[in-house]
């Protein structure tokens, strides 16, 4: 077996440990809004909510980055 595919069943096998040990329903509340869903679906969207606002960010700040090179060589 390559190292890949022994790499990607190590990382499957710890997700699906991980979702077994938290199944547990979470109280989240937020001003007036209020959701109860399993501790591992919370982990995974605040986890999916850091990427998107980390490549936002990278993505804004190599754009402000690039335009102050472009005004600066002008």
């Amino acid at each position: 077996m390559s190292f890949k595919l022994i790499l990607i069943l190590v990382i499957v096998s710890l997700v699906v440990i991980f979702i077994t040990q938290n199944v547990a329903a979470v109280d989240v509340t937020f001003l007036i809004w209020s959701i109860s869903m399993s501790r591992a679906l919370l982990i995974f969207f605040v986890l999916i909510i850091g990427f998107v606002l980390g490549w936002f960010l990278h993505g804004y700040l190599t754009y402000r980055k690039s335009s102050n090179e472009l005004s600066d060589s002008a």
